[in-house]
């Protein structure tokens, strides 16, 4: 689990948007779909390995995984949420 303070300093290193924490069915869906060999990152690499959870950007384009209870806040690990169903609200926030 993200700490609280690390979760409200933390921002999208690209828009400078807040983070919020996906909710476990966005996290099962994209693992799902990693399992299947379906997703790449934005960097163009296939991701191989399942998350333990994500951050999602405020404008619910991308998941920032987070791995080891370590969140990956890098621009090119972020994993689009394009064609994810968009009913999945955020944990933390309850936001759609």
């Amino acid at each position: 689990m993200i700490d609280k303070e690390l979760l409200e300093i933390l921002a999208c290193p690209e828009t400078k948007e807040p983070i919020h924490v996906a909710d476990q069915a966005l996290v099962d869906e994209v693992n799902r779909r990693i399992e299947r060999g379906e997703l790449t990152n934005r960097g163009g690499s296939k991701v191989e390995r399942k998350i333990d959870g994500g951050l999602v950007r405020e404008d619910r384009r991308y998941l920032y995984p987070i791995e080891d209870e370590i969140p990956i806040m890098l621009i090119d690990e972020a994993i689009s949420l394009e064609g994810f169903d968009p009913g999945h609200e955020d944990a933390s926030s309850g936001q759609p």
